[in-house]
């Protein structure tokens, strides 16, 4: 059904907070190479990160106190490193924020996010020896952190890419059914998009009805139930939706998908004018998409269905 807009996932949201030395680290986009990836692959959006020195947080940093206290400080470090990796990545200086992981690794071997953000590391790569590589940092972050639902949901995205969309869904449905996980209902819009890519219409529509119940600002879920409305032609309900979206996207601008929903319901409503009307701003708004591409194929053959 949409096979590039899938590949703008919403891709490993939100990361690490550090709001002590390094502020917060928003959400990663998306979806795309959007998430991200999101670019939608997902590039990281980082906000609020300071810089900190490379010379401030060394391996020879001596400890002092109870090994409790060593132990917290070793954790703190690898908490920075990762940070400061995740805003390496983002600039995609690689490099340096692989160095960044591997002194993460060296303060705390045993510190989940810094495995996770090393699966992002090498996935963004995205060379063969790599992408391998990262299943395994990423399999391990869950390993050592069960609670830690944005590994299921980074690793998700990966599996994602490699098309192991099964495993893929059984990742995002752990990271969608963790209630206070902040990137709960972009990992069930990434389930939604999951079951489409295998075909499954009835679970996409739960998964993004499970989106809208958590979040009913969710653009995305909003947008492909739409689609999925109109292949079931229930028109009204899939009209309120629209209507919906218009509303929520009002300051962003209406996208090609979206003018291509609003011609087909008008044509399913016989409204010549809107659909002429939505036609034409399509294809002098947007006329190498590939919406446009399958709005001409339709008028040259009006009664074939949408494809």
């Amino acid at each position: 059904m949409t096979s590039k807009n899938f590949c703008q996932f919403r891709y490993q949201k939100s990361l690490y907070q550090d709001s002590k030395r390094l502020g917060t680290v928003a959400k990663q986009i998306p979806m795309p190479k959007h998430m991200m990836l999101a670019t939608v692959f997902a590039g990281l959006l980082l906000t609020g990160c300071q810089s900190v020195p490379s010379d401030g947080l060394t391996s020879s940093t001596v400890y002092q106190g109870s090994s409790d206290n060593r132990k917290s400080d070793q954790q703190e470090v690898a908490r920075v490193r990762v940070a400061l990796a995740a805003q390496y990545i983002r600039e995609n200086d690689l490099d340096t924020a692989k160095r960044q992981l591997e002194k993460a690794l060296s303060a705390d071997s045993r510190y989940a996010p810094a495995y996770d953000m090393m699966g992002v590391l090498l996935q963004q790569e995205g060379s063969q020896r790599n992408l391998e590589k990262a299943d395994e940092y990423f399999r391990k972050a869950i390993s050592l952190d069960k609670d830690f639902e944005q590994a299921n949901n980074n690793y998700g995205v990966y599996l994602s890419q490699m098309k192991r969309y099964r495993e893929a869904a059984e990742q995002f449905e752990i990271a969608g059914s963790a209630l206070g996980y902040t990137g709960r209902i972009g990992a069930l819009e990434n389930l939604g998009r999951t079951y489409l890519k295998l075909g499954d219409s009835s679970a996409a529509s739960k998964a993004f009805l499970r989106a809208l119940d958590g979040n009913r600002n969710s653009i995305i879920a909003h947008i492909e139930l739409v689609d999925l409305l109109l292949e079931q032609h229930r028109i009204s309900q899939a009209q309120r939706l629209y209507d919906e979206t218009l509303t929520l996207v009002r300051r962003q601008g209406v996208s090609s998908r979206l003018m291509l929903q609003g011609i087909k319901l008008a044509a399913a409503q016989n409204n010549i004018t809107k659909r002429q009307q939505l036609a034409q701003q399509l294809l002098s708004t947007y006329p190498l998409s590939d919406e446009a591409k399958k709005l001409k194929t339709w008028l040259n053959n009006p009664e074939a269905p949408w494809k």
